[in-house]
């Protein structure tokens, strides 16, 4: 299989919540809420990095797309890293997200691998790390 994840979609309870926060409290591009035409179609999609892209979605259409029943989350079943360019951005974006309603579940803080990290929550119980890592060199 050759690495080509394009997109990471979260499952949401509120999308319009969920909108709110990664594009007005992060920050994230996004063109909104699309698919409302279509039962089980409501998206929406931001843009990460060339080639990525972050979707919310609501879980119960997930379930029904999957055909899988919905089931209780755990907040501890995955995390999204966010590697930045220092410790000062580290800060910085963890105080974006706390003011834009994250829940930090771990301030930011030096590693015990040499480098600088915290973590939170989003209004859906997703864990994004924040995360500067000295021996990674950001392209860009």
């Amino acid at each position: 299989m050759k690495p080509r994840i394009s997109v990471i979609t979260l499952g949401v309870d509120d999308l319009e919540r969920s909108l709110q926060f990664y594009r007005d409290g992060l920050g994230l591009s996004t063109q909104g809420i699309v698919g409302k035409e279509f039962e089980h179609g409501a998206v929406a999609f931001f843009d990460l990095q060339s080639g990525l892209k972050l979707a919310i979605w609501n879980r119960k259409d997930i379930a029904h797309d999957t055909k899988m029943n919905q089931t209780p989350s755990s907040a501890t079943e995955f995390t999204i890293g966010h590697n930045v360019s220092s410790k000062v951005e580290v800060d910085e974006i963890m105080e974006q997200a706390e003011k834009a309603g994250a829940n930090i579940t771990v301030q930011a803080h030096d590693t015990f691998w040499g480098g600088y990290s915290g973590y939170f929550q989003d209004p859906d119980g997703h864990l994004w790390e924040v995360v500067w890592n000295p021996d990674w060199e950001l392209v860009e």
